[in-house]
């Protein structure tokens, strides 16, 4: 339900159609495409075949959280996986589970087996699926297209959804009323083997790394930790998760506004869904435009207010005609708030922990909307309609009052690739890639009146080593001899010390350059590395000796 679009910067939005000059981007975009628009119609046959089972508004409103909670629950996981293992590998099997799942549930609305569980039971399982391949397909762009077109690519990711959502939910109300739910079933169904035989025909280079793989709670901890030291991410992940909760009441109410306040069908609902598609598709075309005269917090801010007239129209209005111009209008604030959130986090995350970035960001943005769909839902039934979506409107007005604490800042050109360079020191002992834990001390001799510029250096010296694997990072001063300092920091293995070598950029080795040039007589820095020694008794130390070769 997700999109992400937008390039911050006005080259990439004047070549928004670029990367489909790429044939194995072209493809697997257009096999998505058509992928989505099965996906939309099985949202509208899901959602209207449970409005018609289920007499609970809060049943109703669990469909589209049972098709972001796995995202929640899954997506970190799914992101470590495509940080590494093979991306495209990751994506097929995700395909895979989607095209299993949605033919099982065809089969059992065939044999007329249908339960409010069931149904959601099985969304869930589509949603696995899905999971587990959007953090790959949302990695891979970079590696597929050229570094200047991914901010194209990643606009083009939600042009080409909300193009879709446009007919897809309209297409999907016409299946459903003339020729059945296990017609809308069956389509969706075929619609998600394009992808799976798109991708098993395309393949696309992939820098590999010589080092050893990461083990899943090295890399998850790892991507957690990158997260937490980037405010870019931080800001752009607190906003999309409370507007994921406060806006999806327009998504998990619209049945039951159909249904019970505008008097409708499955015909009607399509055709709202699809003014909502119109005026997202509008926003989405217009973005470069809008981001040429406001920056992307006031897009923000009025991406906010357009979703929150949206649910107060629709708490208010019983015509058709006034609900789908109000969707339009939610549409274009729901394109135009992702869009600048997504590109931000692919922009701030380098390509060794872009999946779990992405990952982490889609994590708790389908969790804020998991969140919302209950809380909206259970308002609806325990009160009314309209105090559900009047309360989504004031929501989402605080949503915008946010950026007061979260501001979403510009980002001009994305994070600059590792230099994959480096070679290892000679050490006297035998290492494996295992043995650690690894200490590195590294000395320096300030001068004091370097000493001011040279603290100021050490604080981004830490904040660049602690984002890339550096553990207990500590910089001391001899008492006894003030010129000197000692910077210390820790690895788990020799492995991970090598590897984090290799994620240093080019602007990380500037900043050695800078402390190169305040040490005392432009001396170099003297490095020494260290492997941790246990102090347990000797039985337990017999134990561990596989850890510390050479001792």
């Amino acid at each position: 339900m997700s999109s992400v679009a937008g390039a911050n910067e006005d080259p990439a939005s004047q070549a928004t159609f670029a990367p489909l000059r790429n044939p194995t981007f072209r493809s697997i975009w257009l096999a998505t495409q058509i992928s989505s628009l099965g996906w939309l119609m099985q949202t509208v046959a899901i959602s209207w075949l449970m409005a018609t089972i289920s007499t609970s508004d809060l049943m109703v409103a669990l469909v589209p959280a049972s098709s972001t909670l796995p995202a929640f629950i899954l997506s970190i996981f799914a992101g470590a996986m495509a940080d590494n293992f093979s991306r495209r590998r990751v994506m097929f099997a995700g395909r895979c589970l989607m095209a299993t799942a949605s033919a099982m549930l065809t089969a059992l609305v065939a044999l007329g087996f249908v339960d409010p569980w069931m149904i959601l039971g099985f969304s869930f399982l589509i949603a696995c699926g899905g999971a587990l391949n959007d953090p790959a397909w949302q990695a891979s762009v970079g590696d597929i297209v050229d570094r200047r077109d991914v901010p194209a690519a990643v606009t083009l990711l939600s042009v080409g959804f909300n193009t879709v959502r446009t007919v897809g939910p309209a297409l999907g109300g016409i299946v459903v009323a003339s020729f059945g739910l296990l017609a809308a079933f069956t389509v969706t169904t075929l619609s998600y083997l394009v992808p799976l035989v798109t991708i098993w025909r395309c393949k696309w280079k992939v820098r590999s790394s010589h080092l050893p793989r990461e083990s899943m709670r090295t890399a998850i901890y790892d991507g957690l930790r990158f997260t937490a030291m980037s405010s870019e991410i931080k800001a752009a992940t607190a906003r999309g998760t409370l507007f994921g909760l406060a806006s999806i009441a327009i998504f998990a109410l619209l049945p039951i506004v159909v249904r019970d306040q505008l008097g409708g069908g499955p015909l009607a609902y399509g055709t709202l869904m699809a003014g909502f598609g119109t005026g997202a598709v509008l926003a989405g075309f217009s973005n470069g435009l809008f981001r040429r005269s406001l920056s992307q917090e006031q897009l923000m801010r009025l991406a906010c207010v357009a979703c929150a007239a949206c649910s107060l129209s629709l708490a208010l209005t019983s015509s058709i005609a006034m609900a789908a111009f109000a969707l339009a209008l939610g549409g274009a604030g729901w394109v135009t708030a992702w869009s600048g959130i997504g590109v931000n986090v692919q922009l701030a995350s380098p390509r060794w922990v872009v999946g779990r970035t992405i990952s982490i960001y889609y994590a708790l943005i389908y969790g804020g909307i998991a969140t919302g769909s209950w809380v909206w839902g259970t308002v609806a039934q325990n009160h009314s309609l309209a105090w559900a979506l009047e309360g989504s409107a004031g929501a989402l007005l605080l949503v915008a009052a946010a950026g007061i604490l979260f501001p979403l800042r510009e980002r001009l050109e994305s994070e600059p690739d590792p230099l994959e360079e480096f070679n290892a020191p000679v050490v006297a002992l035998n290492l494996k890639a295992r043995s650690g834990p690894i200490v590195v001390k590294i000395e320096y001799l300030i001068a004091e009146r370097n000493l001011e510029a040279f603290l100021d250096l050490m604080r981004q010296r830490r904040h660049v080593y602690s984002r890339v694997g550096a553990r207990h990072w500590t910089l001391q001063r001899n008492l006894q001899k003030p010129v000197q300092w000692i910077e210390t920091f820790r690895t788990p293995t020799w492995t991970d010390y090598l590897r984090l070598n290799h994620r240093l950029t080019t602007v990380d080795k500037e900043l050695d350059e800078r402390i190169f040039h305040l040490q005392e007589g432009g001396l170099g820095f003297q490095i020494t590395l260290w492997i941790e020694r246990p102090t347990r008794p000797a039985r337990d130390v017999e134990q561990s000796t596989s850890y510390f070769p050479g001792h």
